[in-house]
Formats: structure tokens, sequence, C-alpha cells
């Protein structure tokens, strides 16, 4: 059985929309994107390094990995995320994706979110990473998929925003298992469902 890692930038008052540039998400007026790229560093590149060291899947919600595609999919420079991300298997859970063409080895899974990802980390194969899909995220954490959670917690707050739970999520145990900080004050901390 595959584990699934859900690694989120986060403020304090538990924003997750467009950490990483202006016109990455501005749903619902939304006009603080951008507000984690000041908070980069050595620190946080060596954390994020650390765990693309280990050969993972990518899992995405249909508008992280739409955006993705435009940032990464076309990207041929030096940054190792820019290999990572390209060469990564990387499934796009849509109802409304008619394929995944647009970014090379891109899986569509069609359907339910939580069915169809529950059928492929019952199965085998590297573990599952996702980045942001904030509400791929909600959903599987509601149904008890997603085994760790890697948040990078930025010192700020913005009083608006989609937020990581929004409305009810179940109750739910999480063990602190690694932290670290880094010079801009960000929190990385990697917790484990217990």
């Amino acid at each position: 059985m595959r584990q699934i890692n859900a690694t989120v930038s986060i403020t304090l008052d538990g924003v997750v929309q467009g950490p990483g540039r202006a016109d990455e998400d501005t749903r619902g007026g939304f006009t603080h994107g951008g507000w984690g790229g000041r908070y980069n560093d050595e620190v946080m590149g060596r954390e994020m390094g650390k765990d693309m060291a280990t050969p993972t899947d990518m899992l995405f919600g249909h508008r992280t990995w739409t955006d993705f595609t435009t940032v990464w999919g076309s990207r041929t420079d030096d940054n190792p995320f820019t290999a990572h991300m390209n060469a990564a298997t990387k499934y796009v859970v849509s109802r409304t994706l008619e394929n995944a063409d647009a970014w090379q080895n891109s899986i569509l899974l069609s359907g339910d979110a939580t069915g169809t990802v529950a059928e492929l980390r019952a199965g085998e194969g590297n573990d599952l990473t996702i980045i942001g899909s904030a509400s791929l995220v909600r959903s599987l954490h509601a149904a008890g998929l997603v085994d760790t959670y890697t948040l990078l917690i930025h010192p700020l707050t913005l009083g608006t925003g989609a937020r990581l739970f929004e409305g009810p999520a179940p109750l739910t145990g999480l063990e602190l298992t690694d932290s670290v900080t880094t010079t801009k004050g960000v929190i990385i901390a990697r917790y484990t469902r217990s």
C-alpha cells in the first residue's frame, strides 16, 4: 500500500490560497497572491530537497495540475525541482478534464476523488505526494486517506483566502515527527496520522 503525503504552504490563520504568485489563484477576489515567496531560503530549499530525494509519484487536483502544467511543464532550467516535477509520474484527479496530455508523465484519474485515490493508494508503487491542491487534500483527509502532512507554516496572517480546512474536518490525531525552523521564521512541521 502506498502512503499519501500532503505538502502545504499555510499562513498562521490557515490560508493556503496563492502562495506562489500574484496571479496563481485570484478566486473570490483574493489579492494577496505570492505571499510565500519572500520566505524562501536555503533551509526551506534543503528541506524540500530532502522530500524529493525519495522517489514519489505526485497527486494533483485539476486546478493545481493545470496551473503547474503552465509553470513547470515547459521549463528546462537546472533547478532540481524542475527535473523532479517533470520526471515524476503525475496523477490528476478530475471529473471534467478530458485528458492529461498537457504535461509529460501525467495520468488522469476520472470520477470521484476519494474512490479513485483510495484504489491508487491500495495498489503497488511509489508513495504519493500532494503539493497544494487544498480541496483535494480536504476530501482525502475527510476520507482518512492522507497519511502524513508537511506544513510550511509561514509567520503571517492574511485575513482572507481559502483555508486548508474550511468547514468541519473530522477529528484526527496527528503526531509531530519532525520540525525545522527556517532563517525567515517558517516552521516546517511534519505530522503523521496517529
